[in-house]
């Protein structure tokens, strides 16, 4: 719903309905009056009255409403007024010759979304839900005679009216998209969103059949193309935009792939303002520059209480949404968003688009995963579930946060930044008189450091930024394949094919870093020889102990030797062995730590798959 595609489906949908609603009105109204047109004409001036007149009236009223309630809940007997003005505005257009549902629906447009809104959604919608709708479902399915579908009428007719009227809105929408050369499956699943029909559509169907409007063989043909048209919107839209092989090209977006200044697209989840300065201060390190912009989606995490999932997207001219249930909400909204909005002031080359997601902790990574990819976010910046307490410890632990941090690593078709704020400043061009950031990128092996160094790469280009990169190189005391490999001739010679595969792109990118950042005083590379996880521990507690920021990659799904050690104990896998280590170490001043991942499990899957391809043809 809250896509590119379905906020275009949205609009163009309410442009629709309010044709055919139009259309309709005279539709009834010629029924009613036994085909007389001008019949429609005080109906029209009636809706078209109680439009411009009665809705800035109704507008108004609501706002006096909203402001003397403010946090307490508005008064029944002005919802029982609203309630009554539908039972009038109903009357009304009955007496103009047009159906009752007319004028409700009309009123119901008039009512602002807000406080008032939401009250009288939830004083109604029991009722209509639980005792209005399943009679009219019971009375729609009993009046849906498929017996008589095919009565004086071949098969043939019968099945071109169903599809006819399944498809010509879909047809339609597709011919405009590839108009205006939209891709074909977004053309396709849009033609499909169009062409969706709900519980009104049922409603004004039941009500032509009172007025006689069409025979029972007819009401079935309609009722048999909704069915239709409901049945394949499913798997049509799965089939366009969630089936694997489409994202298979996303899981490629990745900065290891992207070139050091090319425009970054970024998705920031915020569950608190406390992980504000941390993440602003990462941003504003980033290097948005006017050659190499950024373009930050905040989104503010906000768990969900009670009704349905939510997307709201802020307007910079107004204030923030009253959709937010609390009061605490509301004010962790607008300072996040107040921040952002400064954070865009400050760098011309950056673009926030600030939105708030509410949804339950169980599924709140499936919603940022969503938007991530309608978005094609590059990579996805979260903060560490815990905060320290001034004094080198931890405090405050949310378990739920953990577990959305958890979860989106776990499933994430982008790569994903965890960062560790411990007072990490942030500086940008502008900012002459602020001191210089230290950075340092502790560099191992694999397909997350590769994409943390690509991280600090692009931060390098900031000229207020040092960084060093430290590549570990194993010494000759490591085992080659390390500890915990089954003695299994076929197991080994995987692992050292992957060992061999990961290492030479590991080397071309390095060696591509250095040739490319040659003659960049403000970064340097050191190698260091090490042969245990102990001796990177302490080589960096010794050599690299005064930097404001560490770069590593999480390491998930390989096994190292170099940080073996680190890996018989974790409390928090989210972070990595190294990074758990560096957050756990006691530095005198601790540095801010982010633990980059690279996902990429399609083609992690289709290079094993191919890897053991080969190792076959070998054996054979």
């Amino acid at each position: 719903m809250y896509t590119e595609l379905g906020k275009t489906a949205l609009t163009a949908a309410a442009v629709c309905d309010l044709s055919c609603w139009s259309l309709l009105v005279v539709a009834v109204c010629i029924i009613s009056g036994r085909k007389e047109l001008h019949i429609a004409i005080p109906v029209m001036v009636c809706m078209a009255s109680l439009w411009f007149v009665l809705r800035p009236f109704i507008r108004k009223i609501a706002k006096k409403i909203s402001q003397r309630s403010k946090d307490a809940p508005i008064p029944d007997n002005h919802i029982y007024f609203i309630l009554s003005l539908v039972l009038l505005s109903s009357f009304i257009t009955e007496l103009c010759g047009a159906h009752s549902m007319f004028g409700a629906f009309m009123l119901g447009l008039m009512i602002p979304s807000g406080k008032l809104g939401a009250s009288i959604k939830d004083k109604v919608e029991e009722f209509i839900v639980g005792i209005l709708l399943p009679p009219t479902f019971l009375i729609i399915g009993a009046r849906t005679n498929f017996i008589f579908i095919f009565a004086d009428v071949s098969i043939g007719m019968v099945l071109l009216v169903i599809l006819l009227a399944s498809l010509a809105k879909i047809v339609s929408t597709l011919l405009v998209c590839l108009y205006f050369k939209c891709p074909m499956r977004d053309s396709l699943a849009l033609g499909v969103l169009m062409n969706t029909k709900g519980v009104l559509a049922l409603i004004v169907l039941n009500e032509g059949r009172n007025m006689q409007g069409f025979d029972q063989q007819t009401f079935t043909w309609i009722m048999a193309a909704i069915l239709l048209m409901t049945i394949i919107t499913g798997p049509i839209v799965s089939w366009t935009h969630n089936s694997a092989r489409h994202l298979r090209p996303y899981y490629h977006r990745n900065l290891e792939r992207s070139k050091p200044d090319a425009p970054l697209r970024v998705l920031v989840c915020i569950h608190s303002t406390r992980n504000l300065p941390g993440l602003i201060s990462l941003l504003q390190n980033s290097n948005a520059t006017r050659n190499s912009p950024i373009t930050v989606f905040a989104a503010h995490l906000v768990e969900l209480t009670r009704a349905s999932a939510m997307l709201i997207f802020h307007d910079k001219n107004k204030t923030v949404d009253t959709k937010i249930n609390t009061t605490r909400e509301k004010v962790e909204a607008e300072q996040i968003f107040s921040a952002f909005e400064s954070f865009e002031k400050d760098n011309p080359a950056a673009a926030v688009q600030p939105l708030t997601a509410v949804s339950p902790y169980a599924t709140m990574h499936e919603d940022v995963n969503n938007f991530a990819l309608d978005k094609f976010a590059s990579i996805i910046l979260i903060s560490y579930h815990k905060r320290p307490d001034g004094v080198g410890g931890w405090t405050d632990e949310n378990i739920e946060h953990k577990q959305v941090n958890q979860n989106l690593l776990a499933t994430s078709s982008c790569s994903i930044g965890l960062l560790v704020d411990r007072g990490l400043i942030g500086v940008s061009e502008s900012q002459k008189d602020m001191q210089e950031c230290h950075v340092a990128m502790f560099f191992i092996e694999g397909p997350d450091d590769r994409e943390a160094l690509a991280y600090a790469w692009r931060m390098a280009g900031n000229p207020r930024l040092i960084l060093t990169l430290v590549r570990f190189i194993l010494g000759k005391d490591v085992s080659e394949l390390g500890e915990g490999v089954e003695e299994d001739d076929h197991e080994i010679l995987t692992t050292i094919f992957e060992r061999e595969q990961q290492k030479q792109l590991d080397d071309d990118y390095v060696n591509e870093f250095r040739f490319r950042t040659m003659h960049d005083q403000s970064i340097a590379y050191v190698e260091e020889l090490v042969n245990s996880s102990d001796e990177i521990i302490s080589t960096i507690n010794t050599a690299y102990s005064d930097f404001n920021l560490y770069v590593v990659g999480r390491g998930h799904g390989k096994a190292c030797p170099l940080i073996a050690g680190l890996s018989n104990w974790s409390d928090s896998p989210e972070l990595g062995p190294l990074g758990e280590a560096l957050v756990s170490s006691d530095f005198e001043s601790p540095p801010s730590v982010l633990v980059v991942q690279q996902s990429a499990h399609l083609s992690i899957g289709s290079s094993k798959h191919n890897l053991l391809d080969t190792i076959q043809k070998m054996y054979e």
